[in-house]
């Protein structure tokens, strides 16, 4: 959770990500400060419409509210924290929370791909797929059924927050453990079989279906 105890500042690298907290709405301000003082920071946004009684408008907005994603730099972490906008510094204990680099290249994958993103309830839980082609080949996230559509569940576990994007169930397959791979059975090998079969003729299947992750078995 966020903090203001003291860095360690060798839990972070020049390469490693950290958060931001903001102020409401002063994301992409932050944002902009930081990079005009040489800082690497990463905002995802999405689009969403918005509409009043006389006008609509399509508005950019953070995927993360309150959040900035900043690469190494903490030697300039006064730059930072003085920044306007700026409330604190994610930390995990005592040290600045790391995320990990495939959830920032996961998430960047996504916000510059085609399909539609948007903010989704933090899903911890669910069967991990892992998608086999397209602008978004490799990612592994966790498949849930939105209005007869598939959605692939990416995950910032340090924000304990998480985007969707709509992605199509012929293009993704069960992510296996490595240490379960050689011992899975003939009877969990059929059940990603079937897995993978009703994504590619589960539009029937599917019909009706409140928002839920999909099981593999």
């Amino acid at each position: 959770m966020p903090s203001s105890q003291s860095v360690d500042m060798r839990a972070c690298g020049d390469s490693d990500w950290w958060a931001l907290y903001t102020r409401h709405q002063h994301e992409k301000t932050v944002a902009d400060m930081l990079s005009a003082k040489g800082f690497e920071v990463f905002l995802p946004q999405y689009e969403s419409m918005r509409r009043w009684k006389d006008r609509s408008k399509l508005l950019s907005l953070p995927l993360f509210p309150c959040y900035v994603f900043v690469r190494g730099g903490l030697n300039r972490r006064l730059q930072v924290v003085t920044t306007p906008g700026v409330h604190m510094i994610l930390y995990y204990g005592e040290s600045v929370a790391i995320i990990p680099e495939d959830e920032i290249q996961a998430i960047r994958r996504t916000v510059e791909g085609p399909s539609r993103v948007e903010p989704h309830p933090f899903l911890k839980c669910g069967d991990r797929v892992r998608v086999t082609r397209g602008t978004l080949e490799g990612v592994e996230g966790i498949l849930i059924r939105k209005k007869n559509m598939c959605r692939l569940v990416l995950s910032v576990d340090m924000l304990a927050q998480s985007v969707s994007v709509e992605i199509d169930g012929s293009d993704v397959e069960p992510v296996v453990p490595r240490g379960l791979i050689g011992s899975m059975t003939v009877g969990e090998s059929a059940g990603a079989g079937r897995f993978r079969e009703a994504l590619l003729h589960g539009g029937g299947q599917m019909a009706g279906a409140r928002e839920e992750p999909i099981s593999v078995g």
